[in-house]
């Protein structure tokens, strides 16, 4: 069976989806998708954490569904922007389980994870399945991909 490890850009894939198409992503739909005859290493989710309800609501959904939700504090800065990436926690991790899984799926369309995507093809020889707002997805993280499987359709809520 082929090995899968999963990693979501949950702030990234929020927004592009709501800015485009006004919905949410089918994160249960997306799942069947995903993980059907394969084996599933990991599945990460990393996000923000705002510590409302809501949020914690949502969180629970995506570990109902299988996903480790891996979250990092909201910072707030004095000049009003904000900071939550998780670009740096995201490569670490698909890193490690690059020489394990068969398939590594991102859920992301941040151009900066293009040098990740490649390095993952060039250096393991693995399949790397990139899923994102094709309008709002990097043109060099598509390019990088082994395939891009755009968020549209049956991948979107309400």
């Amino acid at each position: 069976m082929t090995r899968v490890a999963i990693f979501v850009d949950t702030q990234n894939v929020y927004y592009t989806v709501r800015d485009t198409y006004g919905k949410h992503f089918d994160y249960r739909r997306f799942w069947a998708k995903v993980t059907a005859n394969r084996e599933v290493l990991t599945a990460r989710c990393y996000a923000t954490d705002k510590g409302d309800a809501k949020q914690r609501e949502f969180q629970n959904i995506l570990r109902s569904i299988g996903f480790e939700v891996k979250l990092k504090p909201f910072i707030q800065r004095a000049d009003g922007s904000a900071k939550g990436d998780w670009d740096v926690g995201i490569t670490l991790d698909a890193i490690e389980y690059a020489a394990l899984a068969d398939v590594v799926v991102l859920v992301s369309g941040d151009g900066d994870f293009d040098l990740l995507v490649q390095k993952i093809r060039e250096v393991h020889g693995k399949r790397v399945e990139v899923y994102g707002v094709p309008q709002l997805t990097a043109a060099s993280l598509i390019e990088a991909a082994s395939q891009f499987i755009p968020i549209e359709g049956d991948l979107l809520l309400g």
